[in-house]
């Protein structure tokens, strides 16, 4: 009798310990852990996160750190720990935690246009993915890659079409550059090849010439008829006389790219820079900003006529007045004249 109450007591003792045990794991793998009141949270996990990383990420959105810390180790998520964006739903438990953080890395969209320069777009990625600013700009001026790749120092930003894309948010730089030259031998499909070809102009000629379409309007239905003028006068081989590509050129010999010039002076077309098309012929060494694909599209597909000038219209803003004559173009050269003047627009 005595040994059966032995017996007895050790099975309850089993019995409650096992109980307690089992309350203890359900309450760290299967009791909700989450303290947020929206229907899910993103979690950003840097590369080569450690511990305190985690802690740092996911206790703003979690009720109890700890708990979490104890799943993720019996998981063996600590000792490899994925970097990237993660979805966290509201009331989730610590194991469906662990297994986002292990398999749900999320894509982001990455979107960029009208960058001026490399650095200006090495900016713009780094707020969306998680290499900086400076190994971006490193990547962009690999001049190995760009030798191995068909561009050079000059050129380099043709290679960025602009776009939405989808990556993963811990890219790296030289992942995130790699990508894009793969979106741009996609972009340059043997149509748009051949059209290029048609014109007389390579890839990144086109590109060039797009970015000065760009800057001198930003009607899209007025591209084509612009873009139609510089290829008449590039086959007439008369000068583009470009007022962005002078702007330009003033920004990159101050370094000043933030510099705002609403007016071209007489003093500034005489400025030495191969990217002053008043006094260099054919197009500027590369791109002067980053084109919209509708002017690379409008390059590649100019309204025909006989036009070799334009001026502002200032009678409907935005668009341009174009001229088949040097006579008639200062006719309308003189109205926009006028306008300036009574504006007061010094620069």
């Amino acid at each position: 009798m005595y040994i059966k109450r032995i017996l007895l007591g050790v099975v309850l003792v089993g019995l409650i310990g096992g109980g307690i045990f089992a309350y203890m794991v359900y309450g760290t793998f299967f009791t909700s852990n989450t303290s947020f009141n929206n229907d899910e949270a993103a979690v950003f996990i840097p590369t080569n996160a450690t511990v305190v990383d985690l802690e740092e990420r996911l206790s703003p959105i979690l009720e109890d750190f700890d708990s979490f810390e104890s799943a993720a180790d019996r998981k063996g998520y600590l000792s490899n720990i994925k970097a990237g964006r993660y979805k966290i739903k509201k009331g989730m438990n610590n194991n469906e935690i662990v297994n986002s953080l292990r398999s749900g890395n999320l894509p982001v969209k990455v979107s960029f246009n009208n960058q001026e320069n490399i650095n200006d777009l090495a900016g713009r990625i780094a707020a969306q993915i998680e290499a900086d600013s400076i190994s971006l700009v490193s990547a962009f001026n690999d001049k190995d890659f760009l030798k191995a790749n068909g561009f050079d120092d000059a050129n380099k930003l043709s290679l960025y079409i602009p776009n939405s894309y989808e990556f993963f948010w811990n890219t790296s730089a030289e992942g995130f550059r790699s990508r894009m030259l793969k979106e741009y031998n996609r972009f340059w499909t043997e149509t748009r090849k051949n059209k290029a070809s048609a014109l007389g102009l390579e890839p990144n000629e086109v590109i060039a010439l797009a970015s000065i379409v760009h800057k001198e309007t930003a009607k899209v239905d007025e591209r084509p008829t612009v873009a139609g003028v510089y290829l008449n006068r590039l086959r007439k081989r008369m000068l583009l006389q470009a007022d962005p590509t002078v702007i330009f050129a003033i920004k990159k010999e101050t370094g000043n790219y933030d510099t705002i010039i609403k007016r071209v002076l007489y003093r500034d077309l005489e400025m030495d820079s191969p990217y002053n098309t008043y006094k260099y012929a054919g197009l500027p060494p590369g791109p002067i900003s980053m084109p919209d694909i509708s002017a690379i599209d409008a390059v590649l597909n100019p309204k025909k006529h006989n036009y070799y000038y334009f001026v502002a219209n200032v009678e409907k803003f935005g668009y341009h007045m174009f001229a088949e004559s040097l006579t008639q173009h200062n006719r309308n050269k003189e109205q926009y004249i006028r306008w300036i003047n009574a504006q007061k627009i010094k620069r």
